[in-house]
């Protein structure tokens, strides 16, 4: 069974679960497959949970959840080192981040040095507790989830943060159709209790491996870089994409292919991909919203005047 093969699935596995949002869970998935990170805007309801649990069960994954709360503690998330009188000695007890794939719930409700604990975590697959680095399980992959409408006794994610995230994704409402079948499904049982792994970790880890192997060709990156300089240089911009931005689009067009099918990345990935790549990397000055002006629009008009190569090569 090749990568492709297994992919899918996966994400029809997710879909038992999931009803409509199968965009969603390929998203999800090539953010897995980059080493990268998803935070998940939407309002309450719309299945943000069940999605991170349905493909931590998919693929056979310890599944983590940190319920983010203004008094959270940063040892509450990485863990905390306790003396034992006993051996007069200290031992680590792990926090939740030390988990395979990790719901991080309502993540913007929590203190900024709270928010900060996860910066290394997300970088690095590591954390530090009284200078002692540990290791986090490999494969390591944080959801995050927050809430759009509700303002009220939340802390807005700094840019550090937001640039830790690979892909920002908005589920949006199901269609009368896809909520029918919704209730359908919910009428019996609850179909994530139902849902087994399709893959395994092992199986995962390769597949991540595989991505690096994607090909790049050099007038692909060279768009990439054009795309996040166009960024940097346009009036309602204060703050643009940065270098680890344009590193995570190459990343999620390599792994995009791979879920595709291909063993190289053409320009069509890459313009699917830049607006969740680049939407939550993208700071807009005052004069934007006084005009009404969005990231989608910036970023839809920055595809649309950036020369887009031509393919050179199919799959040598």
């Amino acid at each position: 069974m090749n990568a492709k093969e297994r992919l899918e699935k996966v994400i029809d596995n997710i879909e038992k679960v999931i009803i409509g949002k199968r965009d969603i869970a390929e998203l999800s998935i090539v953010a897995m497959l980059s080493h990268g990170h998803v935070l998940l805007e939407d309002v309450p309801g719309v299945g943000k949970t069940m999605l991170v649990r349905a493909l931590a069960k998919s693929v056979g994954a310890d599944f983590k959840r940190i319920q983010f709360t203004p008094d959270l503690l940063p040892s509450d998330v990485i863990g905390v080192s306790i003396y034992n009188p006993k051996d007069m000695e200290f031992h680590f007890r792990p926090g939740p981040i030390m988990g395979n794939i990790i719901l991080a719930d309502e993540i913007n409700r929590t203190s900024p040095k709270t928010q900060s604990s996860l910066l290394e975590a997300m970088e690095e697959a590591s954390v530090t507790i009284d200078g002692v680095t540990m290791q986090i399980p490999k494969p390591f992959f944080v959801m995050a989830t927050q809430n759009p409408i509700e303002y009220e006794g939340t802390y807005p994610l700094p840019e550090a943060q937001l640039d830790r995230f690979l892909l920002k994704i908005k589920m949006g409402y199901p269609s009368s159709r896809e909520e029918m079948e919704v209730l359908n499904r919910a009428q019996v049982a609850a179909p994530i209790e139902e849902l087994t792994s399709v893959i395994s970790l092992e199986e995962l880890l390769e597949l991540q491996a595989q991505v690096r192997t994607i090909k790049v060709d050099e007038t692909i990156r060279s768009y990439i870089v054009d795309l996040s300089r166009q960024t940097r240089q346009d009036a309602y911009v204060y703050l643009g994409v940065s270098p680890r931005g344009s590193i995570a689009l190459m990343k999620a067009s390599q792994a995009y292919a791979l879920l595709k099918g291909r063993d190289y990345v053409t320009p069509d990935d890459v313009q699917y991909l830049a607006k969740f790549v680049f939407g939550h990397r993208i700071m807009l000055r005052s004069e934007a919203r006084y005009d009404g002006i969005t990231v989608e629009e910036i970023t839809e008009r920055i595809l649309a005047k950036t020369h887009v190569p031509v393919q050179r090569f199919v799959g040598k």
